[in-house]
């Protein structure tokens, strides 16, 4: 097993684009890149450009009336097709929108094919992890579901169990949806609360289908959940459940929309604390699946300040040499966002947060809402994966 890492991209994969004033940018994947490429951390992955995926290849998820319905889609924009999820208020139709929607899938599998094969220990997709598209129909800005087709394949190419776990501020519905019944598939979502935001799913109570139970296992947070609240409920369930899951290979998703300073959600995250929770999603993927991690983006729409930061952590991290804190962000990428943008950029790499919270095992506190939800997802699904729900 090489332990080389590898950044699938190539500037096709920005075409995935729903035009001017949507909040999903392309823009935060080109920032992220430059940052990363000004950083040097682009030096130390193996980057290569990104296939297209084939219609046999998306239909392993979707269906082929919605496939179809993509392409018409993308032929004629100005028609929407709300039974598909297309041409909705979130949902836009664009141009050539299936082939830009296959060119983020094959990022993605081809990152899973060469952590699989063995090519690389790490592979990232920060133009993925687009989590909310399901099998007949697109969903919060998601058309094909990249991370679900990825998991498919690994599947059929010979991994016994996945496991996915979702950071993303919004529930990672499809990725769920699609493996609910499917026992070689566990599906882990922290995200806020379903009562306070999109898309209303996620609760500690959906835990599986009846030939899956305690393979989907959420953790609903309540608004306002900054770094060391978000932390204690990571550190609480996510490593006991993935190790009692035992997976061949941990495939994640990297939405940084946890952000404080994120239009669309409420918790109230730093680039410090998801520092700090990809650091350990890398430790987890080398203790339970032999270091083999499928990484890929998600939401995030504070586009300048928050996104190409977070996910240049990100990809250091999957490069194996964090990039400390304190690390100045470079003066020639600053320049480019006031020179492009006239934004003014953020001085360093830091929020300067510490990312530090109480563990579990401190004690249950009943008075706290996030202790609540954290200890109701224990005792839902610990005992389904034959854990004990009281350690």
């Amino acid at each position: 097993m090489s332990g080389e890492a590898m950044l699938v991209f190539d500037d096709g994969l920005t075409a995935y684009d729903f035009g001017h004033g949507h909040p999903m940018s392309p823009i935060r994947v080109d920032l992220t890149v430059r940052l990363a490429r000004a950083l040097g951390v682009l030096d130390q992955l193996k980057i290569v450009p990104a296939p297209v995926a084939d219609d046999g290849l998306i239909g392993t998820v979707h269906t082929a009336e919605y496939i179809a319905a993509v392409k018409r889609a993308g032929e004629d924009p100005d028609e929407p097709d709300p039974d598909h999820g297309l041409g909705t208020e979130d949902t836009y139709c664009f141009a050539d929108m299936h082939d830009a929607s296959a060119h983020v899938v094959g990022a993605s599998v081809e990152a899973a094919r060469a952590v699989w094969e063995g090519d690389v220990l790490h592979a990232a997709n920060i133009s993925g992890g687009l989590h909310h598209a399901m099998p007949a129909a697109a969903s919060g800005f998601c058309v094909y579901n990249d991370p679900a087709i990825a998991i498919q394949w690994l599947l059929d190419h010979g991994a016994e169990r996945v496991a996915y776990v979702d950071v993303d501020v919004h529930h990672g519905d499809g990725v769920q949806t699609v493996f609910y019944d499917d026992p070689r598939v566990l599906t882990v979502s922290l995200h806020e609360s379903p009562t306070t935001l999109f898309p209303g799913t996620g609760s500690a109570a959906e835990t599986g289908g009846p030939n899956a139970e305690g393979t989907s296992v959420n953790i609903p947070l309540p608004p306002g959940t900054g770094d060391a609240g978000w932390l204690r409920a990571f550190h609480a369930i996510v490593p006991q459940v993935v190790r009692a899951f035992g997976p061949s290979v941990l495939v994640t998703q990297h939405g940084c929309d946890s952000h404080v300073e994120d239009p669309l959600a409420h918790l109230t995250k730093t680039v410090d604390g998801q520092r700090a929770a990809y650091l350990a999603l890398h430790d987890l993927a080398h203790e339970v699946a032999g270091g083999k991690w499928v990484a890929t983006g998600g939401g995030g729409y504070a586009i300048f300040d928050v996104v190409p930061r977070a996910w240049s952590h990100l990809l250091a991290i999957v490069a194996g040499n964090p990039i400390d804190p304190l690390t100045p962000v470079p003066e020639s990428w600053r320049e480019d966002i006031q020179r492009l943008y006239a934004r003014v950029a953020p001085l360093r790499m830091t929020d300067g947060r510490d990312a530090a919270y109480s563990d579990w095992s401190t004690g249950y506190n009943p008075d706290t809402w996030l202790d609540r939800s954290i200890k109701a997802t224990r005792d839902i699904s610990f005992p389904l994966l034959g854990l004990d729900p009281s350690y």
